[in-house]
């Protein structure tokens, strides 16, 4: 969960006006009360933000703790466990506990990269004992999730992809092996292939993710808006090498499985209208444009505005 940070501001700001030719004796007074009423603003302000600024740190204490809590509570299970297999339960809790208090920590940097490293290696070796106890889907599928996130870390910095597809295939290769094994014991463990999805979308393996997201969409909803997004990437990856029809194909894919375009994800609609109305295919231009209205999504006005003068129509 992302966690407002807010900058501080002084609470102690005060203003003094002195103001020449008031004839009214309650011009002073007006020029008073309006200096008064914007230091209470002001006051107001200041405290809103320095309240926020505190929740933010409640906030992050609060998450720490839980995680803390989830470290405890998986010892003592593992202490009193029972069978291999509750045991085993115990290990990938605490290990998931592990990853994530490591993840939030450096994701706000409140540790060092030593400290990092330290919780995450606790993390993996929790892991692999479930692992060696129990080697389930889920022992596999959990992990994967670990590493998937130390290498999401790595390769995603303030919202964007750093290095080559092949540096970012690195760090995932792990998470994706152990995908792989957890999808090998439960075909149907949807999570699995949702995960190799985006493991392979952010390596640039976009016709694996296309397949991953394929077999999600057997297994579960959210398959399907992967899916569409997915096609709706490769058909604009496909552009420099101005592969027209495969273009054409992927992002008409994409419409038909459902694309969302609403900001978050790829938008298949305008690209595709621009490919119709640059090669005088102004029927199918159409037809794009009609899709569009039809779900509600927004299509360029001058682009639109081309269409209609090029084609002669208005609908």
């Amino acid at each position: 969960m992302p966690i407002l940070v807010l900058p501080r501001l002084s609470a102690g700001m005060s203003a003094r006006f002195c103001i020449s030719g008031m004839d009214s004796r309650y011009g002073p007074m007006k020029t008073s009360l309006k200096i008064a009423g914007l230091s209470l603003k002001i006051a107001t302000l200041a405290s809103v933000l320095l309240f926020l600024v505190g929740c933010n740190r409640i906030a992050r204490s609060w998450y720490l703790s839980s995680y803390d809590r989830d470290i405890s509570s998986s010892t003592k299970a593992i202490e009193s466990a029972r069978d291999h297999a509750h045991r085993a339960e115990a290990y990938a809790k605490r290990g998931s506990a592990y990853s994530e208090k490591a993840r939030y920590s450096r994701a706000f940097k409140l540790i060092s990269a030593d400290e990092y490293d330290r919780l995450f290696g606790l993390a993996v070796k929790d892991h692999d004992q479930a692992i060696a106890l129990a080697p389930s889907a889920e022992a596999y599928y959990t992990r994967g999730v670990t590493y998937y996130d130390r290498a999401a870390l790595e390769a995603v910095v303030d919202g964007r992809l750093v290095g080559s597809d092949a540096d970012r295939k690195a760090w995932f290769d792990p998470a994706t092996a152990d995908f792989k094994k957890a999808i090998e014991r439960d075909g149907r463990l949807y999570l699995a292939w949702d995960r190799l999805g985006l493991i392979h979308e952010t390596t640039g393996e976009l016709d694996q993710a296309i397949s991953d997201y394929s077999q999600e969409m057997a297994l579960n909803p959210l398959g399907k808006a992967r899916l569409a997004d997915a096609y709706c990437t490769r058909g604009g990856s496909n552009q420099k090498d101005k592969k027209n029809d495969a273009i054409i194909a992927d992002y008409e894919k994409s419409i038909d499985t459902g694309a969302t375009a609403d900001g978050c994800s790829c938008d298949p609609y305008n690209p595709l209208l621009g490919l119709y109305v640059e090669g005088r295919r102004y029927d199918q231009a159409w037809e794009v444009v009609h899709k569009a209205q039809k779900s509600k999504k927004w299509i360029a006005p001058e682009m639109l505005d081309r269409l209609k003068k090029e084609s002669g129509r208005s609908n």
